[in-house]
């Protein structure tokens, strides 16, 4: 938020320069707490400005304080992401969506007395009773084309109220006028976090391991709110992080494929891809020994402890399955700063700058890989002694694959740091990689010391 904060006063003070016009910063990049509301600095509108802005508490951040006909007035702001979010009503019914609106708002409505009459404070301005739920603006309206009413939603900041908490609010207040919600809609784009937290809220209800794999989560979200209900809800397409995410081909292909692309006569892929991978299936594996005891009779008091640690294990394993690529993408950095022109000393050294840049990030991704194998095989020891002595090989195998994780990406760090010149941050990463590969080695033992204590048992 602090760099969106200054490229708002960035972009405000040169717009204001060039083009001499008022421009006002507001949200967190405001200068003053009245100016923090894009609504109250758009009050009155156009046809105030000109009176607004002979006002010295509306001097503008940046630019005359003067009324530009063909302008106006311009508003800059780092602010949270904002989602707009419907909610579908079974009914045609404006008035009925607009009451849902009014109690879930934080805005409110206008307070009464007993009869009726609205309330003023002692200054004559009147008094509001809030509503439900902090950082959310709401409306009701009938949209034709859907033939229902909705809740017209604008939420300002989802970590402050979660997404599956305006869902669930507004089915409470629809339920008390006799109403149904029968799905919502998410107009233009959503980050992944409220959607993911909204499937792990809607699994924990159902009394499933909220550590399951992130397509299911999103699945569930979809699912539970009737995302699609009125219009397509693509997650490609809706979710920001999956419509600008890189693309991940060797991680997309099927095993044989990617099998078949690591035997082919090309450097790249290679063991830090590989290791990458045998890293995410003992991450994998853990998850899946925790999530065969989260619902199973006779282990209750371990459900909530084991669905927290699957979904460790489900985040471990994205990031390893994203490593598959990203060594091989610091390969490839090497390869292209080799092909660099070096036949002045200028181009000598700008191509020797761009190789050790890249040999140290050849030796920082699979160092991250082992970093995170690591944490994988820590889950693996706990499932070895909590979960189901049935499935205790598993718990031991997912072990073992990550340990070789942890050592297929350790000899990775340990090539390229052969080329560090930097001998200093050389020494500092191998060190780590070292100890983190005789961690691995104790982990490893305690893992499959409990494995065969539980397969005794089973």
């Amino acid at each position: 938020m602090a760099g969106c904060i200054e490229l708002a006063r960035r972009v405000g003070e040169e717009l204001a320069s060039e083009l001499g016009v008022p421009v006002y910063l507001y949200e967190a990049a405001a200068t003053r707490p009245e100016r923090k509301s894009l609504a109250d600095i758009r009050s009155g509108e156009y046809e105030a400005l000109p009176a607004k802005l002979l006002k010295s508490e509306w001097k503008p951040d940046f630019g005359p304080a003067a009324f530009v006909p063909g302008w106006g007035a311009t508003v800059v702001g780092a602010r949270e992401f904002l989602i707009a979010y419907n909610v579908n009503l079974n009914t045609r019914d404006k008035r009925l969506a607009n009451e849902i609106a009014l109690n879930i708002r934080e805005a409110g409505r206008a307070a009464k007395d007993p009869s009726g009459n609205p309330l003023k404070d002692s200054e004559g301005r009147a008094v509001k009773k809030p509503g439900r739920l902090r950082e959310v603006r709401a409306i009701g309206w009938y949209i034709e084309s859907y033939r229902c009413a909705q809740v017209s939603i604008n939420l300002l900041d989802y970590k402050t109220t979660p997404l599956h908490i305006v869902f669930e609010t507004a089915k409470e207040e629809a339920e008390k006028l006799g109403l149904l919600v029968t799905g919502s809609e998410i107009v233009g784009l959503v980050p992944r976090e409220p959607i993911v937290a909204a499937g792990r809220h809607f699994l924990s209800r159902m009394g499933r391991s909220e550590g399951v794999c992130e397509a299911e989560l999103v699945e569930t979200a979809l699912r539970s709110m009737g995302l699609d209900s009125v219009s397509a809800f693509d997650p490609a397409k809706k979710i920001v992080e999956y419509a600008g995410r890189p693309e991940a081909p060797l991680a997309a292909l099927r095993v044989a494929g990617f099998v078949d692309e690591v035997s082919s006569d090309s450097p790249a892929p290679g063991g830090g891809s590989v290791a990458a991978l045998s890293g995410s299936l003992g991450a994998a594996l853990a998850a899946m020994v925790a999530n065969l005891i989260v619902g199973k009779k006779g282990f209750e008091a371990e459900w909530k402890d084991l669905s927290s640690l699957a979904t460790r294990a489900q985040d471990l394993k994205a990031a390893l399955v994203a490593a598959i690529d990203e060594d091989t993408a610091a390969f490839n950095k090497i390869m292209d700063a080799l092909k660099l022109p070096k036949a002045g000393e200028a181009q000598a050294t700008a191509r020797e700058t761009a190789l050790q840049l890249a040999y140290v990030q050849a030796a920082a991704v699979p160092l991250e890989t082992a970093a995170a194998s690591l944490e994988a095989l820590r889950l693996c020891v706990e499932v070895a002694a909590r979960g189901n002595p049935a499935s205790a090989s598993d718990a031991g195998v997912g072990a073992i694959m990550a340990k070789a994780g942890i050592e297929a990406a350790c000899l990775n760090v340990l090539i390229n740091l052969v080329q560090v010149r930097d001998r200093a941050k050389a020494e500092a990463m191998g060190e780590r990689a070292r100890s983190i590969s005789e961690e691995g080695g104790r982990l490893e033992a305690e893992a499959l010391e409990r494995v065969k204590a539980a397969i005794g048992r089973a």
